[in-house]
């Protein structure tokens, strides 16, 4: 049963938008979505994910899923437009935001603002999915006037999308977003913007590594640019932490037979070791360290399913797995993360069914 009664109002037919719409309207919910662009709104509505809203619309909740550089204004016009309705938004700052409304002296009791830590590499409206928010937190951040009331609905609408409501304060999802979202994107982007003076004959021996590191910087520029532009401050300040260690590397290698410069390397590397090892890992659990088993496949229909299937079927539970292609060869590289006590047991019953195993 939804815990969000009454209808939702979407501003911005984009991927987080539509996604909304689609999650909520599977759950029964009455959604409105509407856009600047008729086009991308009839896109959205056509996907399923609400309708267009009618004259006498009282929404009980408006969510605003606009670009960054237009929330604030969006949200303000929301708030004056329907008086009685909680508005929130799914910008992924908050500081400024929060800070542009308290000047323009908007009715912040009805405002909370929000982020659900979910998305992909691609926008617009045919890139949602209803089961976008599935185990993923999302971010509560009541300002100081937010009612109770308020807090609480956006919050049903992030249990409502199957997410794990996380209350902060603005400034606090700022500085944590910083770290694990916004360094990240950037550093990809930096490692990426590297390739455009490679060789192409040196690209073509890459692998699941550089893929892994460049995944992210695919995303969308213009987006990026508002959400970084959003949040100067804190960027700036983790920036500086790896503009240092970067620093401590490029120095080492200057020359490395100076004295301490092995050192600072390693030192610089172990940290890294030391920070993977931070990083939560499945159900927001202490990381696990997974046993490895790679298994070559033919590149072609069916391989895939039928290892997975095989797997069921021997009765272990894989907690991760990767595909890469072989440069020059027509195999998969299909990586599978187990439990280490059960690695044994995977590698005998796959070498049995005459899977063929790397390593």
């Amino acid at each position: 049963m939804n815990r969000v009664t009454g209808s939702v109002r979407i501003v911005g037919a984009g991927l987080i938008g539509t996604s909304i719409g689609l999650a909520l309207k599977k759950i029964g919910v009455d959604v409105s979505i509407d856009d600047v662009s008729p086009a991308n709104q009839r896109l959205a509505i056509d996907y399923g994910a609400g309708r267009k809203p009618a004259a006498g619309d009282e929404p009980t909740l408006i969510v605003v899923c606009v670009p960054p550089d237009v929330t604030a204004r969006t949200v303000l016009a929301e708030l004056r437009a329907f008086p009685n309705s909680v508005v929130s938004d799914v910008a992924s700052v908050k500081n400024s935001i929060l800070e542009e409304l308290t000047a323009a002296h908007a009715p912040l009791d009805r405002y909370v603002g929000s982020h659900p830590m979910a998305g992909r590499e691609r926008g617009g409206a045919l890139a949602g999915r209803a089961d976008l928010f599935f185990g993923r937190p999302w971010v509560i951040c009541a300002n100081r006037e937010s009612s109770a009331a308020s807090t609480l609905l956006v919050e049903q609408l992030a249990l409502d999308l199957g997410s794990v409501p996380v209350r902060l304060t603005p400034a606090d999802h700022d500085r944590a977003v910083a770290m694990v979202s916004h360094l990240p994107q950037l550093v990809s982007s930096l490692l990426a913007a590297q390739l455009n003076r490679a060789e192409s004959s040196d690209l073509a021996l890459s692998g699941q590594g550089l893929r892994d590191t460049t995944r992210i910087a695919a995303s969308d520029a213009k987006l990026w640019m508002q959400i970084l532009a959003g949040n100067t401050a804190d960027v700036r300040d983790v920036l500086q932490g790896f503009a240092e260690d970067l620093a401590r590397v490029i120095k080492s290698f200057d020359d490395l037979d100076a004295p301490g410069a092995l050192s600072d390397l390693g030192e610089v590397l172990v940290s890294g070791n030391r920070g993977v090892a931070l990083i939560p890992g499945k159900h927001g659990s202490a990381a696990t360290n997974y046993a490895q088993v790679v298994v070559m496949i033919d590149d072609k229909p069916g391989q895939m399913a039928k290892l997975l299937t095989e797997i069921g079927e021997i009765g272990i539970n894989l907690e991760d797995l990767k595909l890469e292609h072989s440069p020059g060869a027509e195999i998969g590289l299909v990586e599978l993360f187990v439990l280490p006590e059960v690695e044994s047991s995977l590698v005998a019953a796959l070498a049995e069914r005459g899977w063929r195993l790397a390593g």
